[in-house]
Parts: structure tokens; sequence; C-alpha cells
């Protein structure tokens, strides 16, 4: 379904926006009258989690999912060359080891007892099928580029449809002995290859079934669990893979994911005994009620994401710079996130989060100039680009249904419009997968987004605002940009000389910026205190495998 909103928000509203972080919620209790934080006991017979993934996935398709809900599921179902450990760090998947030569010559030794649910063995040609498949401009993947950024050997020039996909750097030097060429040295290879989109896929269930084949009955996975049961809008369940290779080690028979969009509907559901673990992004005026209510139960983590605007910069007026730099410089991100989020999340001037490894933040200059400052300087860009009183810039802003996003929007318009007068912004939402639809094909003037780390290193995002990237919606283009990001993975760079390119990386972004950074999230939910194993890593990488219910 498509739901779409229009508002015009004038200047009073920022009186009324300002009261989204103040309001309480009135003391809510559990339906049997007693708080929730006084429900610690597994219930009787209990073993099926349940947990509230924030929207319907677009798709289990490993190759051609772009987002933080479908990642979540195809952790469960799927497991590549290395997961994410219970410490956070890189650590064996299908892979037992690895080694590398320079940097550039990489090579994996299998597990001889790697499973697919059905019961055929997992081999080095699993793998060579799936990422060339994810390559391959027929599948058409929004993480094509993923491999290319990965500097493997003729990834880009298979994406540009120049070379064929058989001569992608990936070769099966036997079943259980897996070689990958680089042309440039990437320390931090291994680390990259945690994401979803580097998983196998069942080639034989995939040529049969064609687009069906992520279906409930018809997919076949190696992960820990396999998929039971997919009703779109209501529920999907996963169970436990008898074939995985390490099986005995599971504790939670299944897991159903739920697809609340609305946040405070997530709470409510937790309180009532329905959900064991929510959605990361809990209600903002809720709260402080909830910490205090459910003590123990309200877990907030460091999240390695940053929450942004997006630009088409191929459409006007964002084509413009000076138009792009004024509403960044007149956005009061302190508002935002004290007044609207209050979760602790902190005001984001870079697009790379400063607590990323191996990063050294660009401070630009006009972080530091007072709120007039900024506004004197966005109203005199926007006159230079032809805006005034009396011609106003009037935009669209483009949002994915949630109640959260939606209190952002309305506040940064109203922020927007009592700075700078002559700008009046409509808000549209669109759901999950019109939305990510809309992005993809450039249907929009400035969008809300969100970038979540893929591996804990500055390249995740800085490779997204490369011209070359598929995940560039905006399709920012910049040539000094490009040629900072790829001095990162020349032969001898240090760690200490890649800070410096990023940093100047980010600075080169600012100048031109294609996003709007607004704040560096925190990852808040809530969770049942029966729940043990929950992801606390700052990549919010959580596997069943690795929970299980206190008794």
């Amino acid at each position: 379904m498509r739901s779409e909103m229009k508002l015009s928000v004038l200047a009073g509203a920022i009186v009324f926006l300002l009261g989204f972080g103040l309001s309480g919620c009135g003391g809510a209790k559990s339906t049997d009258g007693k708080t929730a934080s006084a429900s610690k006991a597994l219930p009787a017979g209990k073993n099926t989690l349940v947990i509230n993934n924030g929207t319907e996935p677009e798709t289990l398709d490993p190759h051609k999912a772009s987002g933080v809900p479908e990642s979540n599921i195809l952790r469960q179902l799927l497991e590549g060359l290395v997961v994410v450990g219970k410490d956070g760090k890189t650590a064996p998947g299908v892979a037992t080891s690895w080694e590398n030569k320079d940097f550039k010559v990489w090579t994996f030794k299998l597990r001889d007892n790697a499973k697919w649910s059905n019961g055929d063995p997992v081999t080095t040609e699993d793998f060579v099928y799936s990422w060339r498949r994810l390559v391959d401009p027929k599948t058409a993947s929004p993480y094509a580029s993923y491999l290319a950024d990965d500097s493997v050997v003729n990834a880009q020039a298979i994406i540009d449809g120049k070379a064929k996909p058989e001569t992608l750097g990936i070769k099966a030097l036997d079943a259980h002995t897996l070689e990958v060429t680089l042309s440039a040295p990437v320390p931090y290879f291994v680390d990259t290859l945690i994401h979803s989109s580097t998983m196998p896929v069942h080639r034989a269930t995939v040529e049969k079934n064609g687009d069906k084949w992520t279906q409930a009955g018809s997919f076949v996975g190696n992960g820990a669990y396999n998929l039971k049961e997919w009703t779109v809008i209501n529920k999907l369940v996963v169970e436990r893979n008898k074939n995985y290779w390490n099986d005995a080690a599971t504790q939670i028979n299944m897991a159903e994911f739920l697809p609340i969009q609305e946040e405070t509907t997530d709470v409510n559901r937790f309180k009532a005994g329905e959900i064991d673990v929510t959605y990361n992004a809990l209600p903002t005026d809720m709260f402080s009620q909830l910490k205090a209510e459910l003590g123990d139960q309200v877990k907030v983590n460091p999240y390695l994401c940053t929450y942004y605007y997006e630009f088409n910069t191929k459409k006007a007026p964002f084509n413009d710079p000076k138009v792009r730099r004024a509403l960044s410089l007149a956005l009061d991100r302190d508002v935002i996130t004290e007044k609207v989020m209050q979760q602790g999340q902190s005001p984001a001037y870079g697009f790379t989060p400063i607590s990323a490894n191996n990063f050294k933040a660009n401070t630009p200059e006009w972080q530091g100039w007072g709120k007039e400052q900024r506004i004197a300087e966005a109203k005199k860009l926007l006159n230079e680009a032809g805006y005034s009183d009396a011609k106003p810039l009037d935009v669209t802003l483009l949002y994915n249904t949630s109640e959260n996003h939606k209190k952002v929007a309305v506040a940064a318009t109203a922020l927007w419009k009592q700075a700078l007068g002559f700008v009046n912004i409509n808000l549209e939402n669109k759901e999950w997968k019109t939305f990510l639809d809309s992005r993809r094909s450039g249907n929009y003037q400035f969008a809300r987004a969100a970038w979540c780390a893929d591996y804990n290193e500055p390249s995740t995002f800085l490779n997204i605002l490369k011209s070359t990237n598929t995940n560039n919606y905006g399709k920012y283009n910049s040539p000094e940009f490009d040629a900072l990001m790829a001095k990162t993975v020349v032969a001898g760079t240090t760690a200490e000389q890649r800070a410096d390119l990023y940093q100047q990386a980010e600075a080169q972004a600012d100048k031109d910026m294609p996003v709007i950074p607004i704040y560096y999230y925190v990852s808040p939910r809530l969770v049942k205190l029966y729940v043990e194993g929950m992801s606390t890593d700052p990549l919010d990488s959580f596997y069943f495998k690795d929970m299980s219910f206190k008794k």
C-alpha cells in the first residue's frame, strides 16, 4: 500500500514541534494492571522469540536487498564466509580460516561440514556463483558496487558491461579452498564480508524458481535458521535449520519477525507480552517514562549509523550546491537531538560517525559559527541562487512511514521556516518498498535516509558517495572526492594515511553538500529480561543462534 501526506508547515509550528520531545505517555501499564517491569519470568513452554523488525522486508534475496530490515532476517537464513562474533569482531562463518598475500590475494578455507538446509554441501562454487550474480548487470543489485569498492578484480568492469561475470576475481581452487584476488590492497577486506550481499545463494534453487525462490517452501539457505512462513504484513517465521553445521549450539527453536512501523504500537505490544524485542526506534515522547517504568528492559547501545537528508543532485533546485548548503547551514541539529529525539543521539556535522574505527573527523568551519551567522550565510546563498520573499523555495521532502521520521521531518520544516522565512517544505511519506523505489528511480527532490555501517571502517560510509556506487541514489558526482577515495587503496597506504584521506574526502563532501548529516544514532530497544545474548556491538548484528531464553 502507498501512503502519502503533504503538509505546509508555518513558522508558528515551532512551538508545536518542541512539544514532541517533552510530552509524557500517561503512565501506561501492562494489561494486568501491573508495571511491565514486574514481568520477568519466562512464560511456560516458550521457545519462540518474537521481534519487531520495523517494516515488511523488501526481499529476501541477498543480492537484491539493501536495507537494515532485510539484513536482520538474512543474517539468520544465510551465512557468509565470516560473521560477527559475540565480541563484535569478525569471526569464522563458512570459512574456518583465511590468509592473504600483500592484502591483495586472499585465500579462505571452508569448513567441510557446512550444508544447505536441503542437505547439499556448501562449497566454494556456491560463493563463485553468488558473487558473480551480485555484480552481474542482469541482477540489478543495489549492492553491485560492493565488490568493486572492495577492489575485487574486474568487478567494476562487469558492472559497466565491459567484462563478463566469469572474469570476476574469485576462484574455486577446490571444493573447500576459495581464492579472491583484488586489484589493490584492502587490509580490511575480510571485515567487509560480514555483509549480507556477500552471502551465498543456492544455485539450483534460484535457477529453478526464479524470483520466487525466496518464498516459504522454496527457500534454501545455509544459515542457522530456515524460512518457515512469510505472511505479508503479518509475520515472517524462521525455524532451526537442522542441517546447519553448528545446530547443536542453537537454543531458540523458532523466531517471528513482525513488520510493525508504528513505534507506540511496538511498545504497547511489548508491554502486553506479545513481543520480546522491539525495533531499535522507541517513541521519542515516551522514552523517559519507559526508562522509569521498565528499567533494565530498556537497552540503549551505540550504533554506527548516520541519519541524514539526501539531495537528488540531478534535479532542480538541488542541482545547485548553494541551495543544498543553505538548508544544511540553517538546520539546528541540537534541537533535533535534544528536543525531538532525546535518547542520546549526537548532532552530525559530517557523514561518517566520529566513533568509526581509524577515523579522523573533519571539523567544518561553519560548525563553530553561531546560529545567527549560519542563518545569515544560508539566506545569502539562497538569494544568490535566486530565492527570496518574492520567489520562495518550494520543495518536497520524502520519508518512509514512521512516527519518529515524521517528527524529525515536521521539526526540520518548522526550523527551516523559522530561520529562513521564504522556504516551503512539503512532506510526503511512503511505505518502505515504495520509498526505496522512489529513491532508486530518482523520483524525489530530497529524502530522509540513513546509512548504517556494513563493517566498522570509514569506507563503509564514504564509499556510497562515490559516483560509481550503486547506493548513491542522489547521484553525487565529484571527481575530487572519487580521486581521494581511490588513493585509500593504493599499495603502501598506511592506516594513518587512509585516515587523512578520509578526512579530506569528508571535507570535499562538506564543500559540495550532497547530503545533510543530522545526527548519529544510538540503538534504543526494549528487551525482555528473559532474553539473553542480544547484540550490543555498534553494528547491531544480532544472531538468533547466539541468543537464548533465561530459564
